[in-house]
């Protein structure tokens, strides 16, 4: 690996998304997907099973939320500087259902000092949108990376 002093800041959002993907159980327990990272950016996709279906035969929304807050943590973590959650909120718009291929789109709306705001946009294959997350992170006093 590149010395972090080296790293484009694409790298080193690649190199944290590494690490954290690595322990990420939860996420990958659910079957989902990084497909992209970028500084303060993530996409997250997931395809709804049927164990993620509810009594109405929809997606339940605590399923969804897990897949916005995982791609929130992967977008608010790209920076070597650990960061959680502060607060989040989610508006469901429209049910997912089983079998939809559901992809979260985080991005960095505000970050200074420790404190940031991330959008992510739930959405079907075909762009429908069916939630909107905000996240509040917060850094903590760790990196991923040392030198």
């Amino acid at each position: 690996m590149k010395p972090l002093a080296e790293m484009t800041p694409q790298e080193l959002a690649e190199a944290c998304a590494r690490i954290m993907w690595e322990d990420d159980n939860a996420s990958q327990a659910l079957g989902m997907e990084l497909v992209h990272i970028a500084p303060g950016e993530a996409d997250m996709r997931m395809t709804v099973t049927k164990t993620m279906t509810n009594g109405h035969g929809n997606m339940h929304g605590g399923y969804l939320f897990a897949l916005a807050d995982s791609a929130f943590a992967f977008a608010c973590n790209t920076y070597n500087q650990m960061t959680v959650a502060q607060h989040c909120a989610i508006t469901y718009v429209k049910p997912g259902a089983l079998g939809d291929v559901l992809t979260a789109h985080a991005r960095e709306v505000s970050k200074e000092g420790r404190s940031g705001i991330y959008d992510i946009s739930l959405t079907r294959e075909d762009g429908t949108v069916i939630a909107e997350f905000r996240g509040h992170s917060r850094t903590v006093n760790r990196t991923f990376l040392t030198e």
